[in-house]
């Protein structure tokens, strides 16, 4: 485990290593003053009289002791958490690396709530490690080493009746270990799928409510809570009984010393002051020894969360090149295209041409691939097979800085910064001006909603968006395209969430940064896209037609019942009352 973690520490490892070392003196400052003890209970039970100078230098001693304890372990936490806080960001900034080049389904697969756990409650277990378990396991294990050994020193008899408890209770340690690690996976799997459940559970809330699912939403989240209820607990009851063994044992070192050691006195095999001396050490050993134990139990538990925070990201990374684009042009193709979620393929052997100011549409029933075919083009996914390419150069053989140069991307579902719209917007150019920021806004009909704002451009969007409506928020993307001004420009139901009057502005701004570009737009209402250039058509992820509206109409029957459909759809209206119609 510490080779795990050791990548991550670096330069503050020295830290780590001073942390034990003060902690071992601070835990050797603490215990030493039984020694003292026994200086003064051991002429007592001679017979001896004492001087009370003798007693208070003792005394002073254990305050000197005490006081270098004191400073030692604090100053050992300090340098334990130095090095403890840098290396979690180390660990998250390298997760964070890794996260980044991980393809974006990928992501979405792992759920919010996972990533959440990983890169907060995870991480956060690893500071136990660093700031306590090592320097103070490393400590409270080398310092009851040395006492037994003095104690064995002292007397080997009284030495060897003293590992009895210690032997009892690492036995019950490890038989805890034993069947509580088992579970191991299992409970944090289980927690896993409670930390998803609950934010799924907030998302949808607004769902719930209007379509009154508040029972079975309820019941899943509770039944979900209580199973991770019920497993922590039977995790706990099989650990109990061998807890309860070894915290009473282990700090009870005299349980056998005590009789035994009675009768060896008794029997003049040892004098009464060594006795006393091997008790005084004793009651030092104990409870460092099981404080020690109590982080041997943690070691197990965070070297599943490194190996869990590693097989996360264990995934191969989005296929990148390193050099610029260097395409001839404009062209984008499609060559024999496959993909697939897991084990499922979902496009089939496409082969697309989308010319240099051009407009492509994507047409097809919802599960045709039309979407996962355009997030392919923005690198979304690594293909199983086949190349997509720009000007003649595969995209995977350009970085993604070089590729998003290219491309602008708007969804149906953009997200948007607890920041200013301002700011928002600037996403899509950050080295622009105001006045330009300013004009693509203008251009994406958003002043019209931005000017309501009293803050205007200033106006907080707030958590992903909340202040804006869905066509707004869109609106703001868009102009986060306008303002990146890419040649290529993928419009996935970029008019989803518009209402009849503002899908009409929206469709002149799109119309208007539509000209000279590469584009491959998405809509389900194919009159948005009948003048478009060209028309696919998919079907069960394989594209079974491209051609012009007026052709597509003639030569391809599955189109020409999508068109109905679609015609069919924008006039059908809620039928009054009184209407024999």
């Amino acid at each position: 485990m510490f080779k795990k973690v050791a990548p991550y520490i670096g330069e503050y490892k020295k830290y780590t290593v001073w942390a034990a070392i003060l902690m071992s003196l601070g835990i050797l400052a603490n215990v030493t003053p039984y020694y003292f003890l026994y200086q003064i209970i051991a002429p007592l039970t001679r017979g001896e009289k004492i001087e009370l100078s003798y007693v208070l230098v003792r005394v002073a001693a254990v305050a000197v002791c005490e006081i270098i304890f004191s400073f030692s372990y604090v100053q050992g936490l300090t340098f334990s958490h130095v090095s403890a806080y840098n290396t979690l960001k180390n660990l998250r900034i390298s997760l964070q690396g890794k996260l980044e080049k991980q393809p974006l389904g990928n992501i979405r697969e792992l759920g919010t709530g996972r990533i959440k756990k990983v890169f907060t409650d995870d991480i956060d277990q690893v500071e136990l490690l660093l700031a306590h378990a090592i320097p103070e396991g490393i400590a409270n294990i080398a310092i009851p080493v040395v006492i037994i050994v003095m104690m064995f020193v002292t007397s080997w008899r009284l030495g060897l009746l003293s590992l009895v408890p210690l032997v009892v209770g690492m036995l019950a340690m490890g038989m805890m270990m034993k069947s509580g690690f088992s579970k191991m996976n299992a409970y944090y799997e289980s927690a896993a799928r409670m930390n998803n459940t609950i934010i799924e559970y907030v998302n949808g809330m607004e769902v719930v409510k209007v379509f009154n699912k508040d029972g079975d939403s309820y019941k899943r989240f509770g039944d979900v809570v209580r199973s991770y209820r019920d497993f922590t607990i039977d995790w706990y009851k099989v650990c109990w009984p061998w807890m309860a063994i070894y915290t009473s044992v282990l700090p009870c070192l005299v349980l056998l010393m005590l009789p035994f050691g009675s009768l060896m006195v008794l029997g003049g095999t040892i004098t009464l002051d060594k006795m006393i001396l091997v008790f005084c050490m004793s009651f030092a050993v104990g409870p460092s020894f099981l404080k020690a134990l109590n982080f041997a139990g943690k070691f197990p538990q965070l070297n599943y969360k490194i190996a869990e925070l590693e097989k996360m990201m264990d995934h191969p990374p989005l296929k990148e090149g390193t050099s610029g684009f260097s395409g001839s042009s404009l062209d984008v193709e499609f060559k024999d295209v496959h993909f697939g979620y897991a084990d499922t393929e979902v496009l089939h052997g496409v082969d697309l041409s989308l010319k240099q100011g051009t407009t492509t549409a994507l047409v097809g029933e919802s599960g045709s691939g039309k979407s996962t075919l355009a997030k392919l083009l923005v690198h979304y996914y690594d293909l199983n097979s086949g190349s997509i390419t720009i000007g003649g150069q595969d995209i995977t053989d350009m970085s993604l800085k070089a590729l998003n140069d290219k491309v602008a991307f708007v969804s149906q579902e953009q997200f948007l910064f607890n920041t200013s719209l301002y700011e928002n917007i600037l996403i899509g150019n950050p080295t622009a001006t105001r006045t330009e920021v300013l004009e693509a806004a203008e251009r994406a009909q958003c002043m019209e909603f931005i000017n309501r704002f009293p803050d205007g451009l200033e106006t907080q969007a707030g958590d992903g968006g909340k202040q804006l409506s869905g066509g707004e928020r869109q609106r703001i993307s868009l102009a986060r395209a306008i303002l990146k001004n890419a040649p290529i420009i993928v419009l996935d139901e970029a008019t989803a969430f518009m209402d009849p009057e503002n899908e009409e502005k929206m469709n002149a701004a799109i119309d208007e940064i539509m000209k000279d570009k590469t584009v491959l737009v998405i809509a389900h209402r194919l009159s948005t896209i009948k003048n478009a250039d060209k028309i696919c058509v998919m079907k069960e992820g394989e594209c079974i037609a491209a051609d012009t509206h007026d052709r597509l109409l003639e030569t391809c029957s599955d189109y020409r019942k999508l068109w109905e459909a679609s015609i069919s759809a924008s006039t059908w209206k809620i039928k009054e009352a009184g209407d024999n119609a």
